[in-house]
């Protein structure tokens, strides 16, 4: 056995010794028990801080375990269009620290109808591809079962949402980095806010779950915040701003967006004829998507693309991986008939009203 052999043993012992271990080599023997030649990666859905980190692992491990890999360009898209990239060692040098996504995304209309992914999985098969690596939401992984259940290639997730709301896992990509890029928006806003003796109500993402708007208010000090699963009626916010439980001179509010986004501005308008306060709007927006993943988003986005290829390489599919109790794990894709991971933690909401109010 030569040097590199007995390498690639030594990592195959140790990563079935200890589970945790993240080996980007596996020994001949393994990878003899479950042959995986060519792999494509594809992002879906929205952008997310630290897509790019975690294609960076996922193309690297598995070069080293002699894959070839190919990039699909803007998602389903490339599958519908048959755009194919050869991804090397190469081509993910220097965008660890990228936000965004090289290879692109987008939602793709046409993949919804079954005959295009039927035209999709005989293009997979005329190419010879053994797996499909998907970084997205639940959206994309409901596509990934479905082109699976269609006579497709074995599919791994690695969930990639800064609402941080997938089912099965407790934390998703960009998640670290869009409540820093919020933080840092409203600590600015609360420079402004204090300056002026203002009150303003400041918009986060978060269709579905609150994680983002509850980490980012508590952390920055806001008097309330508003959430899909802890909602408040126009007249409990209002006279919860009018007979404040000490007097302030200026204060911020925190609004997940919901189902509407933009309508916080609506809701200022409401409040100011109710109370006479009136409320200056900021909608952060899509800036809490784009920017430099944080080093937390770029570890797990490192670990979770390099478990991915290992899932696949062990025979596993129609799986995400997933962070549970701080472990790196494999769980089944989220039933596409369940809602999403809602926030349901009252003690930060009840610690939030201690603390700022």
């Amino acid at each position: 056995m030569n040097t590199i052999e007995n390498i690639a043993s030594f990592y195959n012992i140790y990563y079935t010794q200890h589970q945790d271990f993240h080996c980007l080599t596996y020994s001949s023997e393994y990878l003899a028990m479950y042959p995986v030649k060519k792999i494509v990666i594809l992002t879906s859905g929205g952008d997310a801080p630290g897509m790019n980190a975690a294609i960076r692992a996922a193309v690297r491990t598995a070069i080293n375990n002699g894959i070839e890999v190919f990039g699909s360009l803007s998602g389903y898209q490339g599958l519908v269009n048959e755009e194919l990239i050869s991804l090397k060692t190469e081509s993910v040098a220097n965008i660890i620290q990228l936000g965004g996504t090289i290879l692109k995304t987008a939602r793709c209309v046409e993949f919804y109808e079954k005959e295009t992914r039927i035209k999709c999985c005989q293009f997979l098969k005329k190419k010879e591809i053994d797996g499909l690596i998907v970084i997205g939401g639940d959206g994309s992984f409901r596509g990934a079962t479905l082109l699976h259940e269609e006579g497709g290639p074995h599919v791994i997730g690695v969930p990639a949402t800064i609402d941080n709301d997938i089912v099965g896992t407790e934390y998703t990509l960009g998640f670290d980095t869009a409540r820093n890029t919020a933080l840092g928006a409203i600590d600015k806003i609360r420079d402004t806010a204090s300056s002026h003796h203002r009150d303003f109500m400041v918009e986060v993402m978060g269709r579905h779950a609150g994680f983002l708007a509850v980490d980012v208010g508590l952390a920055g000090g806001a008097e309330f915040i508003l959430t899909p699963e802890f909602p408040m009626t126009l007249e409990q916010l209002a006279y919860s701003v009018s007979h404040p439980k000490r007097k302030k001179q200026s204060s911020i509010i925190v609004v997940a967006e919901g189902d509407s986004p933009g309508h916080t501005l609506d809701l200022a308008k409401k409040i100011n004829q109710l109370t006479n306060k009136e409320y200056k709007v900021c909608i952060l927006g899509h800036t809490q998507r784009g920017g430099s993943p944080t080093a937390l988003d770029r570890e797990m986005a490192s670990r979770m693309g390099a478990k991915a290829v290992g899932y696949l390489l062990a025979g596993k599919n129609n799986q995400m991986v997933a962070r549970v109790a701080d472990n790196i794990v494999s769980v089944n894709f989220p039933d596409p008939k369940q809602a999403s991971r809602q926030f349901n933690d009252q003690e930060l909401i009840d610690l939030n009203d201690a603390i700022c109010q």
